[in-house]
């Protein structure tokens, strides 16, 4: 895992979904994925959140302007400790058809914060 992260990595950076990407071709969770980055100095960014690593602003999601009942109630319904877990959000997006950022813009706008990402990140 440690050659393909190498490999992948430009200028030192992965984005996350490069790094799914190996996960999935590796057949391993995103976590063993997050470690080898970790471990090999390599750093993650272009979360599909909008949460980190976009330049210059580091964050690009933004709260949307409104959120459907339905949707804030599927995304409370999901809350671990007050916050959504990445997963979770994700989980939520393949469900309902929505983009990853829908989600988290959702979230930003609900004032909830995303928490546990699956690479290791937050």
């Amino acid at each position: 895992m440690l050659e393909a992260v190498r490999q992948r990595a430009k200028e030192n950076e992965m984005p996350c979904a490069v790094a799914f990407d190996i996960a999935r071709d590796l057949n391993v969770q995103p976590s063993e994925v997050g470690f080898a980055l970790d471990y090999s100095e390599i750093r993650l960014v272009k979360c599909q959140l909008g949460l980190f690593g976009y330049k210059p602003q580091k964050s690009i999601v933004s709260p949307s302007s409104s959120v459907s009942q339905d949707l804030e109630k599927d995304i409370k319904v999901r809350l671990k400790n007050g916050r959504l877990p990445c997963k979770e959000a994700w989980a939520l997006a393949s469900e309902r058809g929505l983009r990853k950022m829908e989600v988290s813009s959702a979230c930003e706008a609900l004032g909830i914060k995303i928490s546990e990402c699956q690479l290791g990140a937050f």
